[in-house]
Formats: structure tokens, C-alpha cells, sequence
């Protein structure tokens, strides 16, 4: 598949499910590193860990649901998923550190979770054309088109 017949629809729905899984990664994450007082690499850590995790996850359970076995399933997470997570997680994780302020703010403030918001929007639009290049080579999110019924 050629980068033309990569519309910016498919890109834009690999990147909405990417989203998907690392916003419930990263939300989950900075609010737990956040209510336990941890610090900022602390959190982010876990945040980039758990936004993996839900991203690979949500992949995952179209695949198996497909009838591929397990360890199949991961390699096809991993391949599908593992360039558009790390794009997203970089991104959104460099906006809110870099926000002054937003990893201190708390849970209960407005910056907190309007930092968090802005940074993930900013990552889905950054990632979007890394997807749509990556599935126009047939790479990414590609690789598990062929497991959708």
C-alpha cells in the first residue's frame, strides 16, 4: 500500500484508538501518581506504562476476538501500536511537564486537568501523520486490518 491510498479517515481512526488507550493509560497514571504524591518523573513513568498497557490492551482484544491466539495477538499489538504510543506518549507527556505548574496543581484544579486535555489533543494531532505514513507503508495500524470482520 502506497502513502496515496493511506486516507487521512484510516489515519484518523488509528489515531482515535491509539488515543483511546493511552488516555486511559495517562489519565489513570497522573492521577494516581498524582494522589499519592509522587513526583513528576514518577508519574510520568507510570503514566507511559499504563498508557502502553491500555493501548496494547484495547489492540489486543479486537485481535483475539478475531480467533488469533494470544501470542500472535501481542506480536500484532506490538507491531500495530508500539511507533503511535511512543509518538503520543513523548508528545503529551513533554506538554504537560512543560506546563508551569500543571504537575504540581493537584487533581482538584482546572490546570491540572486542562494541561492534561491540551497535551493529549496536541499528541493526537502530531501522531496522526506518523500514522498515516506508517499504514501507507504497511506498517502500524496496518498490520491488524486484517483481523477486522
Amino acid at each position: 500500500m502506497s502513502t496515496e491510498h493511506a486516507s487521512w479517515g484510516m489515519a484518523a481512526s488509528a489515531t482515535l484508538h491509539c488515543l483511546t488507550g493511552c488516555a486511559i493509560g495517562e489519565v489513570l497514571g497522573m492521577v494516581i501518581g498524582t494522589a499519592l504524591g509522587w513526583g513528576t518523573i514518577a508519574t510520568v513513568v507510570l503514566a507511559v506504562a499504563l498508557a502502553f498497557l491500555f493501548g496494547y490492551a484495547l489492540t489486543m482484544r479486537g485481535v483475539l476476538r478475531a480467533g488469533v491466539g494470544f501470542r500472535r495477538a501481542v506480536k500484532v499489538a506490538l507491531a500495530a501500536d508500539t511507533v503511535s504510543i511512543a509518538v503520543m506518549e513523548i508528545v503529551d507527556n513533554a506538554i504537560i511537564v512543560g506546563i508551569p505548574g500543571a504537575m504540581d496543581a493537584g487533581l482538584a484544579s482546572w490546570l491540572f486537568w486542562a494541561a492534561l486535555a491540551f497535551a493529549l489533543a496536541v499528541a493526537f494531532v502530531v501522531t496522526l501523520p506518523v500514522n498515516k505514513w506508517m499504514i501507507g507503508r504497511g506498517t502500524g495500524h496496518a498490520v491488524v486490518h486484517e483481523y477486522h470482520h
